[in-house]
């Protein structure tokens, strides 16, 4: 039967799990109901709060609020058909309840009609006196929607409505940023911190608007600001420490990578930053040091694996490179920025048909950048493939068909093959895309740029570019 407490009335979750534990049935107030299922949805308590709903609605059958939050419940487990009947029944008790109307709008969401979603979600504005919750789902709609502008309008009265709101702030600035309004997103934020001048957060995503329009100094100073406000806020000191490298002031940027490091767990993104100043500070042995503190620490960043390769890459010391760029496929070899740099490494050795098996692998895993194009018709050259070479640039030309360098090496490599026709449309496509990198085939091809064919063909293109 149930039982009066004497729990006092602040304490309603303690009193509902000492019940739980035992054979005693406790009477709660809807409302107590309310919070207690509330505070485990919050926390992820599902089945502790789908015990609460049903015990409540046990006490309080006529309970609207309590039968929505069952609702809640079962749109999270994606019973959505019986959620859908169970508002048709509520909507006839109180067809005013705008939660009846956010409900329908997150089943909606679920089956990706977000147009739909929207819609309720502006007809519970209209019953709402409560509207902050409602124009944070709206955002979050729209965000689905890639409709920046309104998302970012609706995060925006959030925001007003309790400038503590701190989900909806970065949500805002994420919008800005998408936008690439970096300008409306200082504005913004320098507004804000009118009013909130020692919020650590705007601070800090002030000085990620600053260093994304390359204004090291204006950045230095909104990150210095943000540790103003709170000298524990590890992202301020390692945004700080980025803005410093930008500025040559890498020991001072190595302090503060340092201090997020006392501050925290160390992390391989500031291991390798730090690697990255002394090797910049010539510090070879720190930066080997902390280079390899970085894959210790996680051997699944490529970022690390990279920067121990390019390190003696660029100390040409190809071979030391070549094994930590083996180490790093031998743990993920369907990278292909591994593959391009073990491509590199491997021309660097002149073993040019591992180069180009680690070209094709990179291509085949993705890697459509310019330069590995031109890299493997290069080592393709090399293997003396030069019908290889030119297939190579022609799938390369899919990709950047307004690319000069490619048109000139193609070209080059047409002479080579004495294809004297496709040479000549290729230069004088080549010619015509930009005149001024005829350097590039000179330097590559110098035993053609001199005969009286390629000066030909360069000067009639030259005078149809003045007319």
């Amino acid at each position: 039967m149930a039982q009066a407490s004497n729990e006092k009335p602040n304490q309603p979750i303690d009193k509902f799990e000492s019940m739980l534990k035992t054979d005693d049935v406790y009477f709660f107030d809807a409302e107590d109901f309310e919070d207690i299922i509330h505070h485990y949805l919050n926390n992820g308590k599902i089945a502790l709060a789908k015990k609460a709903i049903k015990i409540g609605l046990q006490q309080h059958p006529a309970s609207v609020e309590l039968k929505l939050l069952e609702v809640e419940v079962l749109v999270f487990e994606n019973h959505l058909d019986i959620a859908e009947n169970y508002l048709d029944v509520l909507q006839t008790l109180d067809s005013t309840n705008e939660e009846i109307f956010i409900q329908r709008a997150n089943i909606f969401s679920k089956k990706d009609n977000h147009e739909a979603a929207v819609a309720l979600l502006n007809e519970a504005l209209g019953l709402s006196e409560n509207s902050f919750d409602i124009h944070s789902l709206l955002g979050m709609e729209y965000l689905f929607m890639d409709d920046f502008k309104l998302a970012k309008e609706s995060f925006m009265r959030c925001v007003a409505f309790d400038e503590q709101d701190y989900s909806s702030l970065y949500n805002v600035i994420y919008c800005f940023e998408f936008l690439e309004d970096f300008d409306g997103a200082i504005h913004y934020l320098n507004d804000y911190l009118e009013r909130n001048p020692y919020c650590e957060v705007a601070w800090h995503q002030l000085g990620k608007q600053y260093f994304t329009k390359k204004m090291y100094p204006e950045a230095l100073t909104a990150f210095d600001f943000a540790i103003i406000s709170d000298d524990t806020f590890i992202g301020a000191y390692f945004e700080k420490g980025k803005v410093l490298e930008k500025l040559g002031k890498y020991n001072e940027a190595i302090e503060n990578y340092e201090a997020t490091i006392q501050m925290e767990d160390p992390t391989s993104h500031a291991y390798l930053r730090i690697g990255r100043c002394h090797e910049q500070l010539e510090n070879d042995e720190m930066a080997k040091y902390y280079y390899y503190h970085t894959v210790h620490e996680d051997p699944l960043l490529d970022k690390g694996w990279l920067a121990i390769t390019d390190f003696y890459f660029r100390r040409k010391e190809y071979e030391k490179a070549l094994y930590y760029i083996n180490k790093a496929l031998n743990i993920d070899g369907e990278n292909p920025q591994y593959w391009k740099k073990c491509a590199h490494i491997n021309s660097a050795l002149e073993k040019f048909d591992q180069a180009d098996f680690a070209y094709k692998q990179s291509i085949d895993l993705g890697n459509y950048e310019l330069p590995t194009w031109l890299g493997w018709a290069d080592v393709a050259c090399q293997n003396q493939d030069i019908a290889g070479a030119v297939h190579i640039l022609l799938q390369g030309q899919e990709f950047y068909p307004e690319s000069a360098e490619i048109k000139y090496k193609t070209a080059g490599f047409q002479l080579e093959m004495n294809d004297m026709i496709n040479a000549r449309i290729s230069l004088i496509d080549a010619l015509k895309l930009d005149f001024g990198k005829l350097e590039l085939f000179s330097s590559q091809f110098p035993q053609y740029i001199d005969t009286d064919w390629v000066r030909n063909i360069v000067s009639k293109v030259e005078r149809s570019l003045r007319q």
